[in-house]
């Protein structure tokens, strides 16, 4: 139940005077239904109005003029009506471009007048296009010195967000120190009540920064309110009791038999997940590993514990080919074990489909290797006991937990291919342990990767083609599919037809917008080496092992992100042969974009990459879709207020793990802190 204190917070915005029917949707829509989205709510900007005289006032620059009406200077037609204005320095003119009815009445020639707006010089006068305040003498007051700059819509103006701000903000009563001592003082802040007040009325632009007390306050309140609402979600996981799954016989046997011995980081996250199977509560687990790191092997090796156990398991992937990948790699493994499997596809119809969903309800079917289609209605599991989940950030959270539901107390394991900045991985995965897979097999080749201006596209084409004839397959990487007037990339479709004349022969053609079958036929062919060349857009970003393929080359690479580049390029170096990658980029190229580009040439650590991409992009677009895996924030800027967001996760882990201890005053406060964030634990029977 949310404490009394906050239930202010929690009034209707149609509370507030001035918020009438006619403006309450606008307002809800633009910050959110309660007074707590209003003044959480902050400004953008900042407005300095000092006062001047009119000899002294600066062009470009806002400015309080006290100025006496000299006349009004109507224009013909439409032409806008001018007002001269005049001190004892000199004189200028107020523009309207838009005449106001009754202006002339309320400011008579004659009187004096507080003017506020941007000076700006028009010939040899100075004028105030639209001034942002007339008021007279006694009203000086009625123009702030420092004036406040809010998000605004065409039906809420900043004034307006100004004005039910303060009025939100009187309305709402101080709340008790929830954080300790320490804290406190390593921080160097204010309490909560005080910094909200502070970030909404400052008086130099620095106070709008991040990193300005108020702000940093307000910014690790909610991190602590994000954290302590995960830590409490994983601790009620930890605490849900599921099957013991202690089997590793024929797991082991698997690994004999492969033909390469496991890296020390896949025996380290093999034997966590382990851990997690036995231990008799369910597991939350994120493998997180850069590409070619062996993450689906160790996932395997899990799944044949389970099959040992007699219970069932599922590996589901984004896409069909990634899936298909997974299943077809594993089955030589599974098959000497004399494990069955099935692949459940949107593909499957009629007779097929309905043969592997009994298999797979019967229990014939042990492990489940698929896509969404693996989450459907129809889909029934005898004893599914573990899932395992690649690249799950691109699921939503209602689609894996329509896939825990189909076993009781599920135990899951998620897969990222992305390596990820520290922050990230506690932002989005904070819930969850962390296994990182950060050494790649023996006797993986490194990739030479080469940054190239296009116009030396020719030389590119003839090294290709030598390389073709050498018997060498390779991708070639386009931004769009098709030509448009209003972008200058190249349509892979376009340079489909130029290489396919340039080679004089078949090569492939992948995009986005063809059918899964006709990729998925494409794809097959590429793999079993029947053509030399796929040309594709990202859609080969994850999910395509083809060992042959030594080449990569990525057109206007400049467009791409430093992850999804480094993704890309994952693609090659999977086989013995010395593999290359081949980055062609357009000039004139910006420094960021070349500093992207010079570290793609000079490392093939992931994790490297991803700390910069994180530096030089801030809360860029690191997963693929902008501030993926991030909360709805209202202070953090998980950029820099990263080391906030570390601190806070230590800080509620210690809560969580002391709450029964501490002060009662403390943990009532701590409870006023989660439901003023909303970050309250759902601790219903989710596994995510």
């Amino acid at each position: 139940m949310r404490p009394e204190i906050l239930f202010p917070y929690y009034t209707s915005l149609t509370s507030l005077k001035g918020v009438g029917p006619k403006i309450a949707p606008h307002l809800i829509k633009h910050t959110g239904p309660y007074v707590r989205d209003l003044i959480f709510t902050l400004p953008s900007q900042l407005i300095f109005r000092p006062v001047t005289r009119i000899a002294d006032a600066r062009p470009g620059q806002v400015q309080t003029i006290l100025v006496t009406i000299g006349s009004y200077q109507k224009a013909a037609g439409k032409g806008p009506q001018r007002v001269v204005v005049y001190d004892d320095t000199g004189q200028m003119q107020l523009t309207y471009f838009h005449a106001i009815r009754g202006f002339e009445l309320q400011h008579p020639v004659g009187e004096q007048r507080w003017v506020s707006g941007r000076v700006e010089s028009f010939g040899s006068n100075l004028q105030i296009n639209h001034p942002d305040y007339v008021v007279p003498l006694n009203r000086q007051e009625d123009i702030p010195l420092f004036e406040t700059v809010y998000p605004a819509t065409a039906a809420v103006s900043s004034r307006l967000m100004r004005r039910f701000v303060e009025a939100g903000l009187n309305l709402v009563p101080s709340l008790p120190e929830w954080l300790d001592a320490t804290t406190l003082q390593r921080l160097n802040i204010s309490s909560f009540s005080e910094s909200l007040r502070a970030a909404h009325y400052p008086t130099a632009e620095n106070e709008l920064s991040p990193e300005f007390s108020a702000r940093m306050r307000l910014a690790y309140d909610e991190a602590l309110a994000h954290q302590l609402a995960m830590k409490s979600r994983k601790q009620h996981r930890q605490a849900s009791e599921a099957l013991v799954i202690d089997r590793q016989v024929w797991a082991q046997h698997a690994i004999d038999a492969l033909p390469f011995r496991f890296t020390n980081a896949q025996v380290r996250a093999l034997t966590d997940i382990r851990a997690d199977l036995r231990s008799g509560f369910r597991m939350n687990r994120l493998i997180q590993g850069d590409v070619g790191s062996g993450k689906t092997l160790v996932a395997l090796m899990a799944m044949i514990d389970v099959a040992e156990a007699g219970h069932q398991s599922v590996m589901m992937a984004p896409t069909e080919i990634l899936a298909r990948q997974h299943y077809e790699k594993s089955l030589p493994i599974l098959e000497k074990l004399g494990i069955s499997t099935v692949l459940m596809t949107g593909r499957d119809k009629g007779k097929e489909r309905e043969s592997k969903r009994s298999a797979v309800a019967n229990g014939d079917a042990v492990m489940v290797f698929g896509t969404h289609a693996v989450f459907q209605e129809g889909v029934d599991f005898k004893s599914l006991h573990f899932c395992v989940i690649d690249e799950q950030h691109r699921f939503g959270v209602g689609q894996r937990q329509k896939l825990f539901l189909k076993g009781e107390s599920v135990h899951y394991l998620s897969m990222s291919a992305t390596p990820i900045p520290r922050t990230l991985a506690l932002t989005q995965y904070g819930e969850a342990d962390l296994s990182v897979l950060d050494e790649k097999p023996a006797g993986r080749q490194p990739i030479h990767t080469a940054v190239i201006p296009r116009a030396r596209l020719a030389d590119v084409f003839q090294r290709l083609r030598s390389a073709i004839a050498a018997g060498s397959q390779a991708y070639w990487i386009c931004p769009l599919v098709e030509e448009n007037e209003e972008s200058d990339l190249i349509a892979v479709e376009a340079r489909h037809a130029s290489l396919q004349e340039a080679l004089g022969r078949e090569i492939g053609l992948v995009h986005g917008r063809m059918a899964s079958q006709d990729k998925e036929e494409v794809v097959a062919r590429f793999a079993s080496d029947e053509l030399p060349l796929l040309c594709a857009t990202t859609v080969v970003e994850v999910g395509i092992d083809v060992p042959n393929a030594s080449i990569i080359i990525i057109e206007q690479a400049e467009r791409f992100g430093l992850a999804q580049l480094h993704q890309l390029r994952g693609r090659v170096g999977r086989g013995a042969a010395q593999s290359a990658c081949i980055l062609l980029y357009d000039l004139p190229l910006g420094n960021t974009a070349k500093a992207r580009l010079e570290l793609l040439r000079t490392t093939e650590d992931g994790f490297i990459i991803a700390e910069m991409d994180w530096k030089l992009r801030g809360e860029g677009d690191i997963l693929g879709a902008r501030q993926s895996g991030f909360p709805a924030y209202r202070f953090v800027d998980p950029d820099k207020h990263a080391d906030l967001i570390v601190m806070a996760a230590k800080e509620a882990q210690y809560i969580i793990e002391h709450e029964d201890r501490l002060p009662v005053e403390r943990r009532k406060a701590l409870d006023v802190l989660r439901h003023l964030f909303d970050w309250r634990p759902d601790i219903s029977d989710k596994a995510d």
